[in-house]
């Protein structure tokens, strides 16, 4: 009797750990393919969150499900229940197993977050991961890290190659390689967010934030502003591009070989539109930034 109520909870311990393990491989799947390096440590933490809140989640309700199909009194037995001490060891159990995890997620996702280098709002507590690196970067990683200057404005994100002299409205990125974004804003706080990078990072007014990652899958993916910024916010949008670096290459040179012309800026566009018509909402709103000189712009049907 004794080896038997050791091993159920041993049992059922074990399956409850099996079917976590399976929800945590699941997870995988509720996000976009994985299109930088980041995205799989992203991953690998939400899933190791997935599979310990299940087995949580399924100890606990199981614990219950049992008390109340097994545990329950005669239909008319309304005595009091046994006088029970508390119990010091069972205390210091339910005590130490959740600190442990706390203390287990809190260390795992502080690793997560220091290797992609997260900057928040609060830059005084964070101002040392800007720098920090999973890894010390020899110099030739260094010399091939590609630069790109980011600068926000309500509402519309613009991209500059300083090494090749072009600006444009889409960001195109070279596959595999290490690259570093120089993010600025020039009014209000924006959020730059790429989902399937699996990274967002704030953009505080009159400062200069420098984040770092590598693309690793070709495509175009939407980078978007994770931070209400006024009126035509939701149009703050802008294109992904990640190539090959030969292909990455020869949209430079042709960028390059362009005449710089007034970018299409569907917030610009619209704010227009409105005030042509004789209705008035009722509320002030600013003014879009005037469309950026660039050498390439996204086409008014792919900004949509």
């Amino acid at each position: 009797m004794k080896l038997r109520t050791i091993l159920i909870p041993i049992a059922v311990a074990a399956l409850l750990a099996a079917i976590s393990l399976w929800m945590g491989q699941q997870a995988y799947s509720w996000f976009p393919p994985q299109a930088s390096a980041e995205s799989i440590l992203i991953d690998n933490l939400f899933s190791f969150l997935v599979a310990l809140g299940t087995f949580i989640f399924l100890g606990v309700v199981g614990a219950l499900t049992y008390a109340v199909l097994f545990q329950r009194v005669g239909k008319y037995d309304f005595s009091d229940g046994p006088h029970i001490e508390g119990n010091v060891t069972l205390e210091i159990v339910w005590t130490a197993i959740p600190f442990v995890l706390v203390m287990w997620i809190a260390t795992y996702s502080y690793q997560i977050y220091d290797r992609m280098s997260i900057l928040g709002p609060m830059e005084h507590v964070h101002l040392n991961m800007a720098t920090a690196e999973a890894a010390p970067m020899n110099d030739d990683a260094s010399k091939s890290l590609l630069s790109i200057e980011v600068i926000s404005r309500q509402w519309e994100w613009e991209f500059r190659y300083p090494e090749a002299n072009v600006t444009s409205t889409e960001l195109h990125l070279p596959k595999q390689q290490r690259v570093k974004l120089a993010l600025k804003s020039e009014d209000v706080l924006h959020g730059f967010y790429i989902p399937a990078f699996r990274l967002k990072q704030d953009i505080i007014p009159n400062r200069q934030i420098d984040f770092e990652f590598t693309p690793i899958r070709e495509g175009k993916y939407r980078l978007r502003d994770s931070q209400y910024s006024g009126t035509y916010f939701a149009a703050m949008q802008a294109d992904v591009v990640v190539e090959s670096p030969e292909k990455y290459r020869s949209w430079l040179d042709r960028a390059a070989k362009q005449s710089p012309a007034p970018a299409y800026n569907p917030a610009f566009a619209e704010y227009t539109a409105a005030s042509a018509t004789a209705i008035n909402p009722g509320w002030k709103t600013v003014v879009p930034a005037a469309p950026s000189i660039v050498n390439y712009s996204s086409s008014p049907n792919q900004a949509s």
